[in-house]
């Protein structure tokens, strides 16, 4: 995995680090949240419903002293369907390729039964990790020390870090300690790079950010979305047109609404998400088309970027 297609950035001199560090953990633990923050710059969507990342995405933070390459994971969680075998396999995949895995476990819940099989994996694979309990803003402290003790007895972590994505509370601690700990080596990837996810990808991600906080019970999990159609014209503004897929006629008229109003809301909100990501107007044209069994359908899996194999 330390390849990097273009020319690699400057190393800025001896004693600099680089490396891969892999977020993973059971689903709505916070992983989405940490990459922004330690990035510090959207990268991953970000919602309350469970497994909202359903793709390997690579993300680079820079300083001066290292680069480290960042790879939100899926989270791990018993598959039902196609889509999550092939999430589940590119979390368990990238543990096995990097040089750091940072395990994330929520503070308020404490260690769990996802939890465990995720230290059972680790114990699997034996990659270095750290743990991270997360959402500590939203448990009382008294609480805190008792369950770093307890998670200390359950597996051979390198380091321990309560912090808190959402607030940044012990983020900065947690980045210098991933900075010293990755291997020696120059910059893997050009200064202009952030993230491998393509330019479609990312802003068919910013449509389905906006279905998954508007929606509820089986429709953020049954839908995904395809853009079509990006273009820019000569005043530099972007046309792009996606279509939203689901599994039934029933979940097709939630997403568009009495009289079109929750579709309406969606392309707006994903409309100013858009142009905030490429810096300039969008025009956005969404529709919905139901397609039965696409968590099945190799194919569409692929085109959405969920497989990348047959």
């Amino acid at each position: 995995m330390r390849q990097a297609s273009g020319p690699p950035a400057t190393s800025g001199g001896g004693g600099f680090r680089s490396g891969f560090v892999a977020l993973a953990g059971r689903p709505n633990v916070g992983k989405s949240t940490l990459l922004n923050r330690l990035i510090g710059s959207k990268v991953s969507i970000v919602s309350p419903v469970s497994q909202t990342t359903r793709t390997v995405i690579r993300a680079v933070d820079r300083s001066a002293d290292a680069e480290v390459v960042y790879l939100d994971t899926p989270g791990v969680h018993r598959p039902r369907f196609q889509m999550n075998r092939e999430m589940v396999r590119a979390a368990r995949e990238a543990l096995r390729e990097v040089d750091l895995v940072l395990l994330l476990i929520e503070g308020p819940e404490g260690l769990g039964p996802g939890d465990a099989y995720m230290i059972r994996l680790l114990e699997e694979i034996k990659p270095p990790a750290y743990l991270v309990v997360n959402k500590i803003d939203a448990m009382p402290r008294e609480r805190l020390l008792p369950l770093l003790d307890g998670a200390s007895r359950r597996h051979g972590w390198e380091e321990i870090f309560p912090c808190s994505a959402l607030t940044g509370e012990g983020c900065e601690a947690l980045s210098a300690a991933i900075r010293k700990r990755l291997p020696a080596g120059e910059a893997l990837f050009p200064d202009e790079f952030l993230s491998d996810l393509p330019a479609r990808l990312a802003l068919a991600e910013r449509i389905r950010e906006q279905v998954l906080l508007r929606t509820r019970e089986e429709i953020p999990h049954s839908t995904a979305v395809l853009v079509e159609e990006v273009h820019r014209n000569e005043k530099g503004e972007y046309r792009v047109g996606a279509t939203l897929l689901v599994d039934r006629d029933s979940q097709k008229g939630i997403l568009i609404g009495r009289g079109g109003e929750m579709l309406k809301s969606i392309g707006q909100a994903a409309r100013r998400e858009m142009a905030s990501y490429l810096e300039c107007p969008v025009h956005l044209s969404l529709w919905v088309k139901v397609k039965k069994n696409w968590r099945d359908d190799p194919g569409m899996l692929r085109l959405l970027g969920i497989a990348t194999h047959d």
